[in-house]
């Protein structure tokens, strides 16, 4: 009995010691490949967030491997974790917006007037977040703004493919404006925000309405370093800040095909541009193009990529990235200059810069206000960061 115990514990000690090392040697392989640019404020606050991304990561590979759970799930429940107790100065409800979930937030105080409606749309690369990871987030703008915030809970990809997201967030911001007169918000003060993929989604959603003549006007739409298109993955912002966490080029595109196809096929040629054909490349090359990029962000590091065609078989699984739903910087002008004003947050250290830098002169080009703040210190996924108050950092806030 006694061997048999010590054979169970040596076994229990090599199992243990060998997952260490399986963890260890995965994040030293993604250290490898990343990079903290100088310019980023409290680097080693980012390291320490990047490790535990990608340990959370890898645990949930090794689940899946040994077939616990899917890496997705475990993520998401890892994310999921925390909760937040009742909120002093607001009411918080969980609701269905036609079968979609949400969760609203209404500050406590009394006011005069209708106060301003604002739809939110987490970020998380369609794949991930939730209305627990952005919680925090939207208690503060509920509260700071003396806002009725809207949480969408919409469908997440791969299990739920395009156009399931956008169709949530439209569905769910329709049913707000047709009962508005619920929650003592002004039709006249209606704005959609998200971040990321959030931002992506708030976009699409604002240029849907922007035609619909039955519904009030939206006040404006607030994109947080939004992902506007998937033509061009070799834009400047994409080549400077392929490795700076918290998200990769690489990573970039993985999400966008997820969020697609429900799978990373073609990720090799969506990286090099031969996913697209020339021709329908260069018809959108007035609105995709480093051309449109200001030359004081192309002194990085940047170099000119040569435009490579596609075959047939691959643009046909993602033809609709030339979807405006998907990829909003392609909306024709007659659809941008209907456009609501817009607030656009940029960072300097995110491979998404580019397309919000695109995004505003297509909407200023068009004669749509835009306010753009770019944080010169700044990186993908600094707001979310705001979650944690030893993790967070100064320009997030």
């Amino acid at each position: 009995m006694a061997v048999v115990y010590t054979l169970l514990v040596l076994f229990l000690a090599v199992f243990v010691a060998g997952f260490i090392l399986l963890v260890m040697g995965a994040i030293n392989f993604d250290f490898s490949n990343s990079e903290i640019p100088p310019g980023v404020n409290q680097p080693a606050k980012l390291r320490i967030i990047h490790i535990i991304l990608i340990s959370r990561a890898v645990v949930g590979k090794i689940l899946e491997n040994i077939g616990i759970c899917s890496q997705v799930s475990f993520v998401r429940y890892m994310q999921d974790r925390k909760t937040l107790g009742v909120d002093p100065k607001l009411f918080i409800k969980d609701l269905l917006f036609e079968q979609v979930p949400v969760r609203i937030y209404q500050p406590k105080v009394p006011s005069a007037c209708q106060r301003r409606g604002v739809m939110f749309f987490h970020g998380g690369g369609w794949v991930f977040g939730s209305l627990e990871t952005h919680e925090k987030l939207c208690r503060s703008i509920a509260r700071e703004s003396e806002s009725v915030v809207v949480s969408v809970g919409y469908r997440l990809a791969p299990e739920h493919k395009y156009p399931a997201a956008y169709e949530d967030c439209l569905n769910a911001t329709i049913h707000f404006m047709k009962n508005i007169e619920h929650y003592g918000v002004d039709p006249a003060r209606i704005i959609v925000c998200g971040d990321s993929a959030g931002g992506n989604l708030a976009a699409a959603v604002s240029q849907t309405l922007a035609g619909r003549s039955d519904l009030p006007k939206l006040r404006a739409q607030i994109l947080i370093y939004p992902g506007l298109q998937a033509l061009d993955f070799n834009l400047p912002s994409y080549q400077q800040n392929q490795g700076v966490p918290l998200l990769f080029r690489e990573r970039a595109a993985f999400y966008v095909l997820q969020y697609l196809n429900g799978n990373a096929s073609n990720l090799e040629e969506v990286l090099e541009g031969s996913h697209i054909p020339v021709d329908i490349k260069l018809n959108y090359r007035k609105w995709v193009s480093p051309d449109n990029i200001p030359e004081k962000f192309k002194v990085r590091g940047y170099e000119p990529h040569v435009l490579l065609d596609s075959t047939t078989e691959v643009y046909e699984t993602v033809k609709r990235f030339c979807e405006p739903n998907l990829c909003p910087l392609l909306a024709e002008d007659a659809i941008v200059h209907q456009l609501p004003e817009a607030f656009i947050l940029t960072c300097e250290y995110d491979v998404l810069r580019d397309d919000g830098l695109l995004y505003k002169k297509r909407l200023e080009d068009n004669g749509v206000r835009v306010t753009w703040y770019h944080l010169e210190d700044g990186f993908h996924g600094i707001i979310s960061s705001f979650n944690s108050d030893r993790l967070s950092f100064s320009s997030g806030k």
